[in-house]
């Protein structure tokens, strides 16, 4: 498989809302996660990092040898100014391997008080052009997150102009109706300011629209998609693993997946497919595109490759040309449900420990995905026991419970939900007594 000269293996930056998620991306094959801090990160309505569980999430990318981020990317007010100083100082005490920042002021801050801690520009620069890429270089930044509105070819020719650069692309993930991010919905609708961190996703809102012609019918007229209206700024999710190859020809350095806001399901269950198609990338291996149904099984608003294959419609499928999802605001499109991820293992008992996250019965067969290994196995439901009360049936939200094994199953490993086994084409080996 021949290879451009600029071919590198990108390293796979994931989401982590809390250490929860640091640990699970970690274990499923992240070389890096990108983390929140309070005041001055994007999503911070949602952000569970506070400055002392920062120090945590280290010592945990440490442990692992992996790397860790701390997102800084809002676009503050003159009142969030006077406090950065102390926030930054702890920060760079804790020593994370990058601070990932979009606003000038606050660049120009770290610069001039941490001149070695290494800075990334947020995609929230919308950083287009090889030429914005030198701009950053010139004031010391080490890796530029590309906007999600450039294509591959470009990303080709702002590696061939400003080679000694690291970048970074987006993959995967939501995908929002702005240009990366630059939003005043949430603030218009909501008095919510998404470049402040408090994005209320105006735009995944139901809207009915109008339309009225004056000249011959001033009277407004619905235009109506479906019975529950039009979803018309809810875009489907971005998913590029069919392009890997491509991005690394290009001289992409990471390949970052959005959702700091997701469960830990969709961290490992990400982290897992797209650490497969790298290893197999980087063994030389075509593209399994097995891959893609291992994606399904994670909820989604259905799938597009973005602006990354502009130019390249003829390797995109049909469906995934269409960029909307006007039918649906949520994240409904998934083959598994979310069951629950392993606490730990009891042996004396020989059953597995978690909160259980969706309704499971005796009887159910669930998919087992392990840190440990890439092929899932199947389990069988024949027990279920919460305070050591049988059940035969139990809801998502009652909290822990155990269910036997016939092997002990590794901490953080996750069960999802099988709706149909006849859907599954072979037939399983079941895990469960």
């Amino acid at each position: 498989m021949a290879h451009s000269p600029y071919f590198r293996i990108p390293e796979l930056l994931m989401p982590a809302g809390n250490l929860h998620k640091v640990q699970v991306a970690y274990q499923f094959g992240a070389d890096a996660v990108y983390c929140g801090v309070p005041r001055y990160s994007l999503r911070v309505r949602e952000n569970e990092f506070r400055l002392h569980n920062l120090r945590e999430a280290v010592e945990l990318a440490r442990h692992y040898n992996k790397k860790i981020y701390f997102t800084v990317n809002a676009i503050p007010r003159n009142s969030k100014i006077p406090g950065f100083d102390r926030y930054l100082d702890v920060m760079a005490e804790l020593k994370p391997d990058a601070l990932i920042m979009a606003d000038p002021g606050l660049i120009y801050i770290t610069r001039e008080r941490h001149p070695n801690l290494p800075v990334h520009i947020s995609v929230q620069t919308n950083t287009m052009n090889y030429a914005a890429v030198k701009f950053w270089q010139s004031i010391g930044a080490k890796r530029v997150i590309l906007s999600r509105e450039v294509t591959i070819a470009e990303v080709r020719e702002i590696r061939e102009r400003v080679p000694d650069m690291e970048l970074e692309v987006f993959v995967h993930g939501s995908i929002c109706i702005a240009h990366s991010g630059r939003c005043f919905m949430s603030n218009y609708f909501g008095n919510r300011d998404a470049n402040q961190g408090a994005c209320n996703n105006a735009c995944r809102d139901e809207y009915k629209v109008f339309v009225a012609n004056k000249r011959q019918n001033p009277e407004l007229m619905e235009l109506i998609e479906t019975d529950e209206g039009t979803f018309l700024m809810n875009s489907k999710d971005l998913r590029a693993i069919e392009f890997l190859k491509d991005l690394a020809d290009a001289g992409v350095d990471s390949i970052k997946v959005e959702g700091r806001t997701k469960n830990d399901y969709y961290v490992g269950m990400v982290a897992r497919a797209y650490r497969r198609a790298l290893d197999n990338l980087s063994a030389g291996k075509p593209f399994d595109r097995g891959l893609l149904a291992e994606l399904d099984k994670v909820a989604s608003r259905g799938y597009f490759s973005g602006f990354l294959t502009r130019g390249m419609e003829d390797r995109v499928p049909e469906p995934e040309r269409e960029f909307q999802n006007i039918e649906d605001g949520s994240s409904r499109v998934q083959t598994r449900r979310y069951a629950g991820c392993v606490r730990y293992y009891d042996e004396q008992t020989g059953m597995i420990y978690f909160d259980v996250k969706t309704k499971i019965k005796v009887g159910d067969y669930v998919e087992v995905y392990r840190p440990d290994r890439f092929e899932p196995q199947i389990l069988r439901i024949c027990e279920i026991r919460r305070n050591q009360v049988l059940y035969d049936s139990i809801s998502g939200g009652m909290g822990e419970v155990a269910v036997p094994v016939n092997e002990p199953l590794p901490q953080n490993s996750f069960l999802a939900l099988i709706p149909s086994v006849e859907s599954l084409s072979f037939v399983p080996e079941v895990a469960g007594r």
